[in-house]
């Protein structure tokens, strides 16, 4: 018989006490989803991605060239990683995650990417804090200062409604100029935001790069039978 609800692992991190667990849903015909929490606060579900994958595929989509050094900020339930890895010009995708238990849980096959992440060569688990090496030497574990082809974040609910008080200088000028110097100089950076886009970061954004765009996102929500709208921000 499979369980309406199971929590599947629980550890306690310097962020709080993060947990994983599956459900399926009657109403949606047993719909499997996965859910990630941090506290009581939910940080994702998988029966929400298209912003996700929509993070990948615009920002991704309009980049030249291949052989691809690229960055995704935030590892999730893996959906922005995957759909990135779609794109055969990708030589190498770093994924930075703060959270080792949400590593792990890839690793394991404990959540519906892991396999494909953890079986692509392209793909790399970086365990470390995003914002902090943003602020120092970048995100190439080997290599300083290394320039990449795209950023792709997707950590905060929204550019001023934080995981943490400490990732709040990141989504300034200053922070984000500082992103810009691990760019190469046509990169790409890309943010997945819980809200649509907004004129207040667009702002800011255009005080750093030279073009700028906010995509709203829409989606059903089956649960409230209604139309969601989450944003993706696209600089170049």
């Amino acid at each position: 018989m499979k369980l309406s609800f199971e929590e599947l692992d629980s550890q306690t991190t310097h962020m709080g006490e993060l947990s994983l667990r599956r459900r399926t849903i009657p109403s949606l015909n047993d719909t499997e989803v996965y859910e990630i929490k941090l506290g009581d606060e939910y940080l994702m579900s998988s029966l929400f991605h298209e912003a996700e994958v929509a993070l990948a595929d615009i920002a991704l989509g309009g980049l030249e060239g291949n052989k691809w050094d690229v960055v995704v900020g935030g590892l999730g339930l893996g959906y922005t990683a995957a759909a990135a890895l779609q794109f055969n010009q990708i030589k190498r995708l770093i994924v930075v995650e703060t959270l080792e238990p949400v590593i792990d849980w890839h690793r394991r096959s404990l959540l519906p990417q892991g396999t494909q992440l953890e079986s692509d060569p392209r793909c790399i688990f970086y365990h470390a804090d995003f914002f902090s090496l943003a602020r120092e030497k970048g995100f190439d574990p080997a290599t300083p200062g290394f320039r990449f082809d795209a950023v792709l974040l997707d950590i905060d609910h929204t550019p001023d409604f934080w995981l943490h008080p400490s990732h709040a200088d990141f989504y300034s000028v200053e922070g984000l100029e500082r992103l810009k110097s691990f760019l190469k100089p046509d990169g790409v950076f890309a943010l997945w935001s819980n809200d649509p886009p907004e004129n207040a970061f667009m702002d800011v954004l255009s005080r750093v790069f030279a073009r700028v765009q906010g995509h709203p996102i829409r989606f059903d929500n089956p649960l409230q039978q209604s139309t969601a709208t989450c944003g993706v921000y696209v600089a170049c």
